[in-house]
């Protein structure tokens, strides 16, 4: 990531370091991960010790610290949706991408990651992908789900 587009963020919320969490959501965003050099920066400029940083950087779970997919695919393993084929649906998206939950692929295409509840537990079992949500899923859906991301 490049120095300027961090110091833009960091411009944004006008350097103070009340806006830290922000200022990293901000840079997750833009990235999709927490470069170490971003986060040193942010230190340096906003005068928070790096360590600081990091530790708020592990205790969330929105935020990562190694590169991310393009597309993250969320699969609900809640209850609803287990009942109703959820092991099914994230077998299909491990065989479709090659990774299992926790991982990304080689070529930062898709993240994947296990979920308790979307909170679409009539839709189940649900997959959702960058946002969007897809209900009422079959190993054949989610395959042209997948396909359909570049």
């Amino acid at each position: 990531m490049e120095m300027d587009k961090v110091d833009q963020i960091i411009e944004k919320y006008n350097g103070e370091a009340s806006n830290l969490l922000q200022i990293m959501l901000d840079i997750q965003s833009e990235n999709n991960w927490l470069p170490k050099e971003a986060l040193a920066r942010v230190s340096e400029k906003l005068s928070v010790p790096l360590t600081r940083i990091q530790h708020i950087a592990t205790f969330y779970k929105a935020f990562s610290l190694v590169p991310k997919g393009r597309h993250k695919v969320h699969i609900c393993v809640g209850t609803a949706c287990h009942v109703r084929g959820a092991t099914r649906i994230l077998d299909t998206v491990e065989d479709s991408t090659g990774i299992k939950p926790g991982e990304t692929d080689l070529d930062l295409k898709f993240s994947v990651e296990t979920v308790n509840c979307l909170g679409c537990c009539a839709l189940g079992p649900v997959m959702e992908v960058d946002g969007k949500i897809h209900g009422k899923m079959s190993p054949n859906k989610t395959t042209q789900a997948l396909e359909t991301y570049e």
